[in-house]
């Protein structure tokens, strides 16, 4: 696996964690620019998918287990979308609350990514 992209994802779902975080706290909803964020960072989570299904396919092993490993690539996939679709129905400032929970969610799924592959 990329440590690079896993770094540089867990750390885009953090920032996008972060200013969602501010718009709550100014008691905001999400917004337009929230969700080009979180595009942003679920097109990152969509190339690590693909770079670990490419990487197991050329035979390299994750060091936990394969199915783990596809497990939470899987999970990060859906998690900032999911609290996008969650926020959409919860247009006050706990829907921007929802997709901030969904951003630190993902950076801890990174991190584990990161250990099950062993690198």
């Amino acid at each position: 696996m990329l440590d690079a992209l896993t770094l540089v994802t867990g750390v885009a779902a953090l920032l996008l964690a972060a200013w969602c975080g501010w718009a709550a706290y100014r008691d905001q909803p999400t917004k337009d620019w929230h969700f080009i964020g979180m595009g942003v960072v679920t097109l990152l989570v969509v190339i690590q998918l693909v770079v670990g299904i490419v990487q197991l396919a050329r035979g390299e092993k994750a060091e936990q287990g394969t199915t783990i490993f596809v497990s939470y690539l899987l999970g990060a996939l859906a998690c900032v979308p999911a609290a996008g679709m969650m926020s959409l129905a919860e247009r006050t400032r706990w829907g921007s609350v929802t997709v901030a929970a969904g951003g630190v969610v993902l950076a801890v799924l990174e991190v584990r990514l990161y250990d099950i592959w062993g690198s």
